[in-house]
């Protein structure tokens, strides 16, 4: 998968990806149409991050949450 474009398709690839790596309780709360496509980029650093760690800490699970919720719209 390409994720360099930003496509409906990849912010729901990476918004997926992300809930399943990091075990979030109530995923359905958290959808790819709730987010602004124009932050993209800020999307993708997330899960680029996200992806190259094999642990998180309580504390940064809430990190990586909280900076999600920073990218709704």
């Amino acid at each position: 998968m390409n994720l360099t474009e930003n496509t409906p398709e990849n912010i729901e690839y990476m918004i997926e990806a992300i809930k399943d790596k990091l075990r979030i309780a109530n995923a359905s709360a958290v959808k790819a149409t709730h987010f602004d496509d124009s932050k993209y980029e800020d999307l993708k650093d997330i899960y680029d991050m996200v992806m190259s760690r094999t642990q998180f800490s309580i504390s940064e699970m809430e990190a990586i949450v909280n900076e999600l919720g920073s990218l709704r719209k």
